[in-house]
């Protein structure tokens, strides 16, 4: 997301932060497994700021976007410095004529960085999320960036979703296939797909659902998250085969965990939320995850953003730009 856009959000979580719903005080917190600093694992290849906002477990390693940056990283899924395929993965810019269209401002989607990355594994297709840009005639569209198997871009295309605000657009990524058709899955960042304090009111979590229809993506279903969940934003999704769904939200620090209709696009149970571990006095340490991947049926992992400025965010500079991975206990929905 652009320096604007983060300074409007920055100040809504803020905000979100000064209250924790005590449904997610009460939840059971993930076990850390481990964790580094991503620029410790790739070094300077990247530059020193890494707003790190999606992850993708695959091939045994971890892929990362971050909404700074066009490029994306790859780590070893063993989160060492001196693994061979740690580094960053540099692309051109797709020269289809559909990546050229909806530019914000004078900068193409394609320029900028990303909120989260899918993977097609039958058909071996990268997809990356930009949250959301200007359309005409007025409003706003999510832009997704596709890619092949050596992640060449191939094209991009508009999700057919209006969004209201520029600042709660689409954060979160992730496909399904569903009897020999492939659906992209959008995670909306505010409540009911709103902005505002509509946005922050829980209980209306919301997954956009879309095929690919052309130079579009059309929208064809709506995945409604349980009304009991406490989040005040969403910044990530992943979906295992048999149908675990990990929803990540930043502003709550926690992490829901239920079940996915295989056949309708429906959770069939309310999940349990999962809080990112605490200090000894039971204050949030993990401030800023943007993104979550499921790595085995009680596994994820997640990676954070870089901490804001100011002395409130300074308890969330040791774990920002940074990947971890959790045990989420107890999870026997395999």
């Amino acid at each position: 997301m652009t320096a604007t856009k983060k300074s409007a959000k920055a100040t809504n979580k803020t905000k979100a932060r000064t209250k924790t719903d005590p449904k997610v005080e009460k939840a059971r917190e993930l076990r850390l497994v481990k964790e580094a600093k991503i620029q410790e694992l790739i070094g300077d290849g990247a530059g020193k700021r890494l707003e790190a906002s999606g992850v993708l477990y695959t091939d045994g390693a971890f892929l990362i976007v971050c909404d700074n940056l066009p490029s994306l990283i790859r780590v070893s899924s063993e989160l060492s410095p001196k693994a061979p395929e740690n580094g960053v993965l540099s692309r051109k810019k797709s020269s289809t004529k559909s990546s050229t269209k909806g530019k914000t401002k004078g900068r193409s989607a394609a320029n900028e960085g990303f909120e989260d990355l899918a993977h097609d594994e039958m058909n071996d297709r990268y997809f990356t999320l930009s949250e959301a840009e200007r359309v005409k005639p007025k409003g706003y569209r999510a832009r997704v960036q596709e890619y092949d198997a050596k992640l060449r871009p191939v094209g991009s295309a508009h999700l057919d979703f209006d969004l209201a605000d520029a600042n709660k657009g689409m954060e979160g990524l992730e496909w399904v296939e569903r009897s020999g058709t492939g659906y992209l899955l959008a995670l909306c960042e505010g409540n009911r797909c709103e902005g505002g304090k509509k946005g922050r009111t829980p209980g209306g979590g919301r997954i956009q659902v879309f095929r690919h229809g052309g130079k579009r993506w059309i929208n064809t279903g709506t995945i409604r998250l349980p009304e009991s969940l406490p989040f005040e934003d969403y910044s990530s999704v992943s979906v295992r085969d048999d149908g675990q769904i990990a929803v990540l939200s930043q502003a709550s620090s926690a992490l829901w965990v239920g079940r996915l209709s295989t056949k309708k696009w429906q959770v069939v149970d309310e999940g349990m939320v999962h809080r990112l571990p605490t200090d000894s006095k039971g204050r949030r340490l993990y401030g800023n995850p943007e993104g979550v991947s499921w790595v085995s049926s009680d596994h994820v992992v997640v990676v954070s953003d870089r901490a804001k400025k100011g002395a409130g965010s300074a308890r969330y500079r040791a774990k920002d730009q940074s990947i971890h991975l959790f045990l989420i206990p107890g999870n026997n929905n395999h």
